[in-house]
């Protein structure tokens, strides 16, 4: 048996070697910026090392031997290296802000592209906010990380390897100092950053509830205002505000300890240095310009070990982030699909099949939402679906359109598995009005648009009438009227009317209305289904909580706890089924119909 910490650490080596992948693949396009960058940097942190090196010799040598010249050449090839070095440092910035930016772009359109493909299976992992700052705050954390780490982590190993090196070359008695000093400060920045390094999870989830409280609080400002419940949405706001505040303060008052350790060890050193240096030249081992091309090495070596501990500062927060956009990116697809020439690309009619289908919306759910429901319709029926809360009557008609795929069974369009077809085709074949209306920010036509950007007036006027939407679209300014953001400048009805008016515009061969009119007034619902019922053509499927939405119907299903109760016409479910009669009964229909 493999013990449970080998299956945990390759786990998280396999996780890793998975962020890398992903961070290597937004980063492709930009291969020839990102390396150009990293030519430069080298090569300015290498010529910045000579320098001191060279302010020694002008000290130690030319100034002693009085030689103008030997003086006036050595600074010229000092100020050549300054500015060769500072060219390097702009080329470096230049292109490394094109690789980071580049980057960062990338992946957010890498991650939004891939949350378009996800299900709703597998949306339902995810909370709204959590994806919000996955696909912003996190991916912006990576592409700071990438533009503020990647020159320091270039700089620190060349200047710290080579000022050791020069430095020993210069005197190896005094080099001593560094090798007693560099372990303990190494040492020290490295508990540092082991201990914040998990912190920044903890930041980012932290963030991620806040997102979802500011979220819910802004899109509920209506109800709360109208309850009274400001002081509440304040405190309750307040309080994750406090709990991000406590977080993000307990990260970086640990991060930032590396600074005044980093500053003790460098005044450490520079003391040891000036107290032995100071004894060698007084007995003659060491010159005066050794010392402080060595005084400038310990900025350098120093200021090394300190850009180290930044980066790793950066690459710990980085990592959560690259984990978390990650997460997103190898969420599989919940549906699959059939390698294209394979699937269907037409659905042939309208007709409807269930066959023994369970359903469950997750695989550990004590029980399921439906339960093996059979039933079949042909194309241009009307369909009638009732039933109480909870019965499942949105998770039926969702697998029409492969929203989600049935846990057992088969559902089937036009005479063929839904999963058969490609899922396009599907959906422009099925459409569906669901129960949470969504309108976008935008004009009517806009809007509309969605159903057949290819539309005319005509058609989007003809809509607009079946669903009974031109009775208010002059008031709001006709199909350039403005809708506001989400639709707020029209009510909730009209909104439903609207959706309605762009669902048929796809012309589907199946459509379906999941309690689509329940903000509307009866006889607004009434003209509808008139309107509707001229549609001979079309399968239509009615969710509906009132018995006169589907009384006409052909046929109609009674679900309760996920299970069929009755199917059949209004005339056979009135005579024997016991639920529609209490339905009938407790909306007034029952007398109307003895």
């Amino acid at each position: 048996m493999v013990p449970r910490e080998a299956t945990a650490d390759r786990a998280a080596q396999s996780a890793g070697a998975d962020d890398l992948k992903i961070v290597g693949a937004a980063l492709k396009p930009y291969r020839r910026a990102f390396l150009i960058a990293t030519i430069c940097a080298f090569a300015e942190a290498t010529l910045e090392l000579f320098i001191p090196f060279m302010m020694a010799q002008m000290v130690d040598v030319e100034i002693p031997a009085q030689d103008v010249h030997g003086i006036f050449l050595v600074g010229a090839e000092m100020v050549a290296l300054a500015v060769i070095a500072g060219l390097l440092g702009l080329g470096y910035a230049r292109f490394s802000a094109i690789a980071s930016m580049g980057f960062g772009a990338n992946l957010r359109e890498t991650a939004y592209a891939h949350v378009q493909k996800l299900s709703f299976a597998n949306l339902d992992s995810f909370e709204t906010s959590s994806l919000v700052t996955r696909l912003t705050t996190d991916i912006t954390v990576i592409q700071n990380a990438l533009v503020q780490g990647f020159r320091p982590l270039l700089r620190s190993p060349v200047m710290l390897v080579m000022g050791l090196v020069l430095s020993f070359t210069m005197s190896a008695k005094l080099a001593v100092v560094f090798v007693v000093v560099l372990p303990c400060l190494a040492l020290a920045l490295f508990l540092i950053v082991s201990h914040a390094a998990p912190l920044f999870a903890k930041l980012q989830s932290s963030m991620d509830r806040l997102n979802s409280v500011l979220e819910e609080n802004l899109v509920a400002i209506r109800a709360i205002k109208a309850y009274v419940r400001e002081p509440w949405a304040e405190e309750r706001f307040a309080e994750v505000n406090r709990r991000l505040a406590g977080t993000a303060t307990q990260t970086f008052s640990t991060a930032v300890l590396n600074l005044p350790v980093f500053q003790l060890a460098m005044n450490v050193t520079s003391i040891a240095l000036l107290w032995f240096g100071g004894q060698l030249i007084l007995a003659g081992e060491l010159g005066v310009g050794a010392l402080t091309g060595f005084m400038s090495y310990v900025l350098l070596i120093m200021n090394s070990l300190n850009m180290f501990s930044n980066v790793f500062l950066l690459l710990a927060r980085a990592l959560t982030s690259i984990h978390r956009v990650g997460e997103v990116l190898e969420e599989t697809p919940a549906l699959a699909q059939l390698p294209r020439g394979k699937a269907l690309g037409q659905v042939p009619d309208g007709s409807i099949a269930f066959r023994d289908v369970s359903f469950q919306y997750a695989a550990d759910a004590e029980k399921p939402v439906l339960s093996h429901i059979s039933f079949a319709v042909p194309a241009g029926t009307t369909l009638g679906i009732l039933g109480g809360t909870g019965s499942g009557k949105s998770s039926l008609v969702q697998l029409l359109a492969r929203l989600y795929d049935a846990s057992e069974g088969t559902v089937e369009v036009g005479g063929h598995d839904v999963r058969d077809y490609a899922l396009p085709a599907l959906r422009d074949a099925v459409g569906i009005v669901l129960q949470k209306n969504v309108l976008f920010t935008g004009t009517v036509r806009e809007n509309l648009t969605w159903g057949n950007e290819e539309a005319t007036d005509e058609e989007l006027l003809e809509a607009c009438r079946i669903a009974c939407a031109d009775e208010f679209l002059e008031r709001i300014g006709g199909l350039d009227g403005d809708l506001g953001h989400g639709g707020s400048n029209v009510s909730g009805g009209q909104r439903q009317r609207l959706c309605i008016a762009r669902t048929l515009l796809k012309k589907p061969k199946v459509l379906v209305f999941d309690d689509s009119t329940s903000a509307v007034d009866m006889m607004t619902d009434a003209r509808i289904r008139k309107h509707l019922a001229e549609l001979t053509d079309v399968t239509k499927v009615i969710v509906a909580q009132r018995v006169a939405s589907v009384a006409e119907a052909d046929k109609i299903l009674i679900l309760d706890d996920g299970k069929i109760e009755g199917f059949g016409t209004h005339e056979e479910l009135l005579a024997k089924d016991p639920i529609y009669q209490e339905l009938c009964h407790s909306q007034g229909l029952l007398g109307k119909e003895a």
